[in-house]
């Protein structure tokens, strides 16, 4: 057993600077977009004799940056808007339940609009990007190189 608890993670994570350059591909059973490979595995690239399960704990946890950076890179594209900007965590992290009901509420009437819906939405917590944009490219730049030992893994 590797970790005991998802508390377990985080707590290791933090207790590092960084990922010792460990990159982990969550691709267990493939990779959606951007890049639609159901062929893909999941991958630990990087390992040195000093990685420590605290690195690793770390490069899983900044897999899930990276690969919402990714997405957002290609929301970029479509609308033209900027990255390094801030994200903000909504007060309900059940965004996917509260979705479906607002979507019922608004087929039933309980809210007249979107509008109305909208300023029931409250935020928890706002995060600024703290690293440059040539750290936050370079770290980019391993990180595909790191998806790209992962894909096609699993032959048909």
């Amino acid at each position: 057993e590797f970790f005991k608890s998802s508390g377990e993670i985080e707590r290791l994570a933090a207790s590092v600077l960084d990922s010792g350059d460990v990159y982990l591909v969550p691709a267990f059973t493939g990779l959606g977009a951007p890049y639609w490979d159901p062929h893909a595995r999941g991958a630990i690239v990087g390992l040195t004799r000093g990685t420590t399960k605290a690195h690793i704990a770390r490069a899983a946890l900044e897999s899930i940056a990276f690969q919402s950076a990714e997405l957002l890179e290609a929301m970029q594209k479509d609308s033209g808007e900027k990255l390094g900007v801030p994200v903000v965590r909504p007060k309900v992290l059940e965004t996917t339940a509260l979705g479906a009901a607002y979507l019922a509420g608004l087929t039933v009437d309980l809210w007249k609009s979107r509008e109305e819906l909208a300023s029931h939405w409250k935020a928890e917590r706002r995060f600024e990007p703290r690293i440059g944009t040539s750290e936050r490219e370079s770290l980019m730049k391993r990180w595909r190189e790191a998806v790209s030992r992962s894909r096609n893994w699993a032959q048909t």
